[in-house]
């Protein structure tokens, strides 16, 4: 793979606020939920391990594409480290893994959008969605970026609006039968279920900061590739700042057994207070939430495509791109919708919790890719002890996060359907062995 141009017009603030819409997702507007029902109130502290082990990931893929610019990114970087079975698995893992992922989402925001149109069958708003978010794809790189800057904007101001009636709240300055507000400090109450329940509760705080994958991609277009770290590190700092603050407060002003998967924990939060208009803001920040996280991984696959396909990696017919339409390639893009509407129509077809296991275990690829970026690091940087040191923590919590699955009934099969993928992308990896072998000019892909 060539080296890619030096040329962007990003800012490193722009690309932080780029990284915040990208992450902030119904993982953390809703999975938060769960993660209380499992640890109770030490999800917060979850949530500042899996903010550490977050930057660590993003902190050495930053440094690798300052040091060495290149389109395939984490991808690319895993090839460099491993060789070119490293690269591939690490691309069409994370293509499967997002193309499930964004299936489950738009299913979400099906059901989220019949609160208030409850007899809307749920295949038309999951065939609105997908529309719209192609079409955005479809501006291209600024129109994406412009975007999701406003999204952004809105998804976080939802966060801080919580934060501020939380706050109200806590003073009584809001009327309503709401119990009064107590800090959580017995052990029952911080570790619900003990060292297992807070174990297990590190994936879904995992979730709520997934999406750093696309920032890797979009760091090629900083004016100042060097300036990516400190992009991550503000995007970083400022969500772990705003999910502990509005987690903390939730906790503290619902009873544990309030919380349920099905309801965000921070209307459960303000249910009992006089704030009729809240439950609608609420539930349209989850969808503009959800929405922008899947268009951004819509944006992430589609282009990452076409860096597995100039590499050899994809049939060279997702290289190609359309200059009627501001360079965007329609095959690869073609193949992120086809494979979009396969997933809408096997959440609709499988029972629940067959999907649900599936779209956990697209969770859990995206964190093998994670573990790839720090070890594919570990041999491509030079490192001083105290990064070795780092490193070496953000592994630890990875593996953490992915080995609680098995602790937890309910997502336990996710973690060897996870396997599964794996192994397949095994047995492609071998088939591809032959072709790799062969000189380039040999290899025909159509």
């Amino acid at each position: 793979m060539s080296n890619a141009s030096n040329e962007g017009d990003l800012k490193w603030w722009q690309l932080s606020l780029i990284g915040i819409g990208c992450t902030i997702g119904t993982g953390y507007f809703l999975g938060s939920s769960i993660g209380i029902g499992i640890t109770g109130a030490s999800i917060v502290f979850s949530f500042i391990l899996a903010a550490l082990g977050t930057y660590i990931v993003f902190n050495v893929l930053a440094k690798m594409t300052a040091e060495d610019p290149q389109e395939g990114s984490f991808c690319y970087y895993a090839g460099k480290a491993f060789g070119k079975w490293a690269g591939f698995s690490c691309g069409w893992n994370y293509w499967c893994s997002n193309i499930l992922i964004m299936g489950s989402q738009l299913i979400a925001l099906s059901i989220l959008s019949r609160f208030w149109f409850p007899h809307v069958p749920l295949w038309v708003f999951a065939a609105g969605y997908a529309i719209l978010s192609i079409i955005i794809v479809l501006t291209g790189t600024n129109g994406f970026d412009r975007i999701e800057n406003i999204l952004a904007v809105v998804k976080f101001a939802a966060i801080v609006m919580f934060i501020i009636l939380a706050i109200v709240a806590l003073f009584g300055w809001i009327s309503g039968d709401a119990r009064q507000p107590d800090l959580p400090t017995k052990a029952n109450e911080l570790f619900a279920n003990g060292f297992k329940g807070f174990w297990s509760s590190l994936i879904y705080a995992f979730y709520a900061y997934g999406g750093i994958e696309v920032i890797g991609i979009l760091s090629m277009q900083l004016k100042k590739k060097e300036d990516a770290p400190k992009a991550g590190t503000v995007m970083l700092f400022s969500l772990m700042v705003v999910y502990v603050a509005s987690l903390g407060l939730a906790v503290t002003l619902a009873s544990l057994n309030a919380f349920h998967e099905k309801e965000s924990p921070f209307v459960t939060a303000l249910a009992d207070y006089n704030l009729a208009f809240f439950p609608h803001v609420f539930n349209g920040a989850i969808i503009i939430a959800g929405f922008s996280t899947m268009t951004a991984a819509l944006f992430g696959v589609t282009n990452l495509l076409v860096t597995l396909a100039k590499d050899g990696d994809a049939p060279a017919l997702f290289a190609k791109k359309s200059k009627k339409l501001k360079d965007m390639p329609i095959p690869s893009l073609g193949l992120a919708t086809v494979g979009l509407l396969a997933s809408i129509i096997t959440a609709l077809l499988l029972p629940g919790k067959i999907y649900e296991y599936i779209t956990t275990a697209a969770g859990i690829l995206l964190l093998y890719n994670w573990f790839f970026i720090i070890i594919s690091s570990l041999r491509i940087l030079t490192f001083t002890l105290w990064n070795k040191i780092f490193a070496f923590i953000g592994l630890i919590l990875i593996i953490a996060a992915v080995s609680g699955t098995l602790l937890e009934k309910e997502i336990r099969p996710g973690f060897f359907v996870s396997l599964l993928f794996v192994a397949i992308i095994g047995l492609v990896c071998l088939r591809m062995k032959k072709i790799w072998k062969k000189p380039k000019s040999d290899i025909r892909y159509y």
